[in-house]
């Protein structure tokens, strides 16, 4: 009975970390690795896009997250105060890590 109990919770255990539980944004799923870029937003066409910015934001098995991925980060990186255009991209490799980075453009 013990033995039963034991395969029951490791297969329910299993079950959730494979399910595709630990997603990121993204406009299409990769089940085994994802690797692309999107728009996020679009800004004043009227400024240029001299200036990027990237901010990143990590996850691993979908336990851990840390990282600041905001917008007003990545303007800080990139010493930006008028935005143009946001993109963001992706990579996540069978759901065990996961990275969302936050590009904007801009002067």
């Amino acid at each position: 009975m013990r033995k039963t109990v034991a395969c029951l919770l490791l297969a329910a255990f299993t079950a959730t970390f494979v399910s595709g539980c630990m997603t990121v944004m993204s406009p299409a799923q990769g089940a085994l690795f994802a690797e692309l870029k999107a728009p996020l937003a679009v800004g004043d066409s009227n400024v240029s896009s001299s200036k990027v910015g990237k901010s990143m934001c990590r996850s691993i098995f979908g336990l851990v997250a840390i990282d600041d991925a905001s917008i007003t980060a990545a303007m800080k990186d990139g010493n930006i105060t008028k935005i143009n255009h946001v993109d963001y991209e992706v990579r996540n490799f069978l759901g065990i890590y996961a990275e969302f980075t936050t590009v904007v453009y801009g002067e």
